[in-house]
């Protein structure tokens, strides 16, 4: 007896980790948030650029692990040629290597000023709010006049640019702050340390980047041997002395305290304190207060390329999540100096300060407020389908609309059932519906059934007023004012799209 054929084996549909599917209403709400803070980049000068998902991975800055296969912190893979290639981890450092291509060229105005947006990839664990892909805004700075006002004038210009921006998308004065340090000032505690390992003195970085969510006793268990966290994973420390941890703390909470003798003999912690001043006067200048940009020892930012002043802006909102749990979402944005990453390319310092919003984490911010239009835009006229035979008159009304401007299309499910298609255009959020019969078409009429002003009848009680409405929202009109009397149900409802 010959065996059965197996039956074969379906793929299951799944959705790697740290990934997210985005319909209509998180694509609109994403779309609402580009616009607007594109209008605020163009208002400071800055003009669009844009540079591949893929670069090769060492010009993708030294934060990058120096290993056979670099894949630790970012998605790598080798080409024909046996190249390693990666996933850009961030909008910066492929700026770096699209200016550095064409410094000194007729096709690249210094100081340059880009804008770009779109998404990044990080190979890191994910978690709740933590994404394998995310999209960022950024905006940069290059080629200013090193040092000096001008300088200090560009990381200014990027903080206020930044306080702009979340007004502009709805956060109020006093719901936000921009906070900045200044890496050299960190640098002064490093030579008051007299640390001179690099690998301790990251692992020391990204103990006080964390003390807004550990807060003080998380960090000095980082600075010291090590901590560990709720889910018992234990995260190595920087092995520093009580001595040291004290002054790594008292160098970065605020406060008008004595100054520990040892950082007031560090030439570079001397000049980051200027260059913070510099910034200060410059931003309050122009009418931005401490109560939308502020110093704060206490920023350190994720990143090994910065090499001046860095910023971060910090949502100060508490809110609840769809499950009642309060959530604060603290930075949802950032960026600094980094005079060395063009430089790689060209062995000279070239200036540069940039800015980046997460756009992704920004976004899921402004939903749970309420500062974004979650809904999907309204959808298209939907022209149904009443005599099989007469599909080619359907799709002309179709043309026509689309000819007009209008979205519309034509229903192209089973066409047996007139309900099914109401349905479907009402799932589709379409703002109107078509329809002709036999009995419209031989006097050259259509049908036109305004959904959104249906959809409102039940809630309506005067009798009156019912009738008024019932007659309105559904119209016969002749087939030659089937646009006006599309357009007039969209002005209506004020009904636009993109």
């Amino acid at each position: 007896m010959a065996d059965k054929p197996k039956k074969p084996q379906k793929l299951k549909a799944r959705l790697p980790r740290g990934l997210e599917d985005r319909g209509p209403a998180a694509i609109n709400a994403t779309r609402q948030m580009v616009e607007k803070i594109r209008a605020v980049y163009e208002r400071y000068g800055f003009e669009p650029v844009e540079t591949p998902a893929i670069e090769y991975t060492d010009a993708l800055g030294k934060f990058l692990p120096d290993q056979d296969r670099p894949n630790e912190g970012v998605f790598s893979f080798q080409d024909d040629d046996e190249q390693w290639l990666s996933l850009r981890y961030d909008l910066t450092a492929p700026l770096a290597r699209y200016v550095a291509e064409r410094y000194g060229t007729e096709n690249l105005v210094l100081p340059y000023r880009s804008y770009r947006f779109g998404y990044v990839y990080r190979n890191e664990k994910p978690g709740p709010g933590r994404f394998r892909q995310f999209v960022q805004f950024d905006a940069d700075t290059i080629g200013t006049a090193a040092g000096g006002q001008s300088s200090a004038a560009a990381d200014a210009e990027m903080c206020m640019m930044a306080a702009d921006t979340m007004e502009a998308l709805g956060i109020p004065r006093g719901s936000y702050v921009v906070k900045v340090n200044n890496r050299k000032v960190l640098d002064g505690v490093r030579d008051a340390l007299g640390i001179s390992d690099d690998g301790q003195w990251l692992t020391v970085m990204r103990a006080v980047d964390k003390l807004d969510r550990l807060g003080i006793a998380g960090v000095k268990q980082l600075l010291g041997e090590g901590r560990k966290d709720e889910s018992g994973d234990f995260t190595k420390g920087a092995g520093l002395k009580e001595a040291d941890i004290a002054l790594v703390v008292s160098s970065v909470e605020q406060g008008d305290g004595p100054v520990d003798p040892r950082l007031r003999d560090s030439k570079i912690g001397q000049q980051g304190c200027e260059e913070l001043e510099d910034i200060g006067k410059l931003v309050a200048a122009s009418g931005y207060g401490s109560d939308r940009i502020m110093i704060d020892p206490s920023v350190v930012r994720g990143l090994e390329y910065y090499t001046g002043p860095v910023f971060e802006v910090e949502l100060l909102l508490d809110t609840k999540d769809e499950k009642g749990r309060p959530v604060r979402f603290g930075s949802v944005g950032g960026g600094g100096r980094y005079d060395g990453l063009v430089s790689r390319f060209r062995g000279e310092v070239v200036p540069a300060t940039g800015f980046s919003i997460g756009v992704s984490r920004l976004q899921a911010a402004l939903t749970l407020l309420g500062k974004l239009d979650t809904r999907a835009e309204s959808g298209p006229v939907v022209v149904t389908v009443f005599d099989r035979d007469r599909v080619a008159d359907y799709q002309k009304m179709v043309a026509e609309l689309r000819n007009a401007g209008i979205r519309a299309e034509l229903y192209l499910g089973n066409p047996k059932n007139m309900g099914n298609q109401l349905k479907y255009a009402d799932r589709r959020n379409a703002p109107c519906v078509i329809i002709q019969g036999s009995d419209e078409k031989a006097k050259g009429k259509v049908q036109v059934k305004d959904l959104i002003l249906g959809a409102g009848l039940t809630d309506t009680e005067d009798r009156e007023e019912y009738l008024k409405k019932q007659a309105e929202a559904q119209t016969e009109v002749d087939e030659s004012e089937l646009v006006t009397a599309v357009r007039k149900i969209l002005a209506r409802h004020a009904v636009t799209w993109g």
